[in-house]
């Protein structure tokens, strides 16, 4: 199948929706699908306003086209909001073409943080974007009841993977250059360093040990200024990353926004459990399968963040991995297919059940 993936965020940003996206693409690319890659990369850009390190396309609707019609996909897919999926959108709905898009991150959350956009202003422009797709594609049974809740159709329940071979595990926790010799529980936190993570309840958070930060961001040099004790390492390569994860003793994941929080699975892969909020993404990750949820599996959630910590050291690292192991990206890659519509299917015949 020819596939065409319309995304605003690819490397080199660094992100858990980068790091889906590029994971989704190679496996679907060894299951035998031509894929092409529509990113900012390919088109003239500039800085998002408050985000450094994320580049926008400028004007891209007319090479868009260019790249799509020269492709001629079997299927496209939409996967985030931003200047390339508006025009990704522009394009199939002027030529009577259906397609999929993705709901990735909680944006009217974000822009409500950061510059007080109303929630309700935010999911009506969300919900305008999504409303001709064919599919849209959410991580979580939470985020997907609650958009329900907003009016958005044709969901589609969707969830990630993570590499395993990439993140191996470790039954006790390692060591890693320049922590060698720092008081321990060491407490990790991975992801981009900006207002919806929530670092700040983390690194305020009383709990002994040594503090890590791994990542950068628009609120980075605030933080640093603040939690000088905290240790900050900036961006890791993947094999230097998974090292780090295997090192700590817990993943603080504080995150109140993330539609999944794939860094969760990943830290999990390598044995160490997570700490977490009990919020859409690790209501998915950590709650142990079944018709009722029964308590944690792979870590510890609460309210109070401290508790989950505590509770979250006395996890097994083999329950971790064991629940890591849940999210295969065969399955999740599978799935997108699955959920792909044919591009030259008419849009008025394209609608999906909703799922609840």
């Amino acid at each position: 199948m020819k596939i065409a993936l319309v995304t605003d965020a690819w490397m080199p940003q660094v992100n858990g929706v980068v790091t889906t996206l590029v994971e989704l693409v190679r496996h679907l690319r060894a299951g035998g699908n031509e894929v092409l890659v529509i990113e900012p990369g390919r088109f003239a850009t500039r800085p998002c306003p408050g985000y450094s390190g994320i580049d926008l396309a400028i004007r891209p609707a007319r090479r868009l086209a260019e790249q799509l019609e020269a492709f001629g996909p079997d299927a496209i897919h939409l996967a985030t909001e931003g200047p390339l999926g508006w025009a990704g959108r522009r394009f199939c709905l002027k030529r009577g073409l259906a397609f999929t898009t993705a709901f990735h991150t909680k944006f009217p959350e974000i822009v409500n943080h950061a510059i007080k956009v109303p929630l309700a202003l935010g999911y009506a422009v969300m919900r305008h974007f999504h409303a001709p797709s064919s599919g849209v594609m959410v991580p979580t049974p939470s985020v997907l009841e609650m958009l329900q809740k907003r009016g958005f159709r044709n969901l589609r329940a969707w969830t990630h993977g993570v590499d395993l071979d990439l993140f191996p595990f470790r039954a006790m926790p390692g060591t890693f250059a320049g922590l060698e010799e720092v008081a321990r529980p060491l407490s990790l936190f991975v992801g981009r360093v900006s207002y919806e993570k929530n670092i700040s309840a983390f690194l305020q958070t009383p709990f002994p040990g040594t503090k890590v930060v791994c990542g950068v961001g628009p609120v980075e040099a605030t933080l640093k200024q603040k939690h000088p004790e905290v240790r900050w390492v900036g961006i890791l390569p993947r094999d230097e990353l998974a090292k780090l994860y295997a090192a700590a003793d817990l993943f603080v994941f504080p995150s109140l926004a993330d539609t999944f929080g794939l860094v969760m699975v990943e830290a999990m892969a390598c044995g160490t459990p997570v700490a977490a909020y009990p919020a859409d993404g690790p209501l998915t990750v950590l709650s142990r399968p079944g018709p009722r949820e029964t308590g944690s599996l792979g870590g510890a959630m609460h309210e109070d963040l401290q508790k989950a910590c505590f509770a979250a050291l006395e996890v097994p690292r083999a329950e971790a991995r064991e629940r890591a192991m849940d999210f295969s990206w065969a399955h999740a890659s599978t799935l997108f297919e699955n959920f792909l519509v044919p591009a030259r299917k008419p849009l008025s015949g394209s609608a999906v059940t909703v799922m609840s």
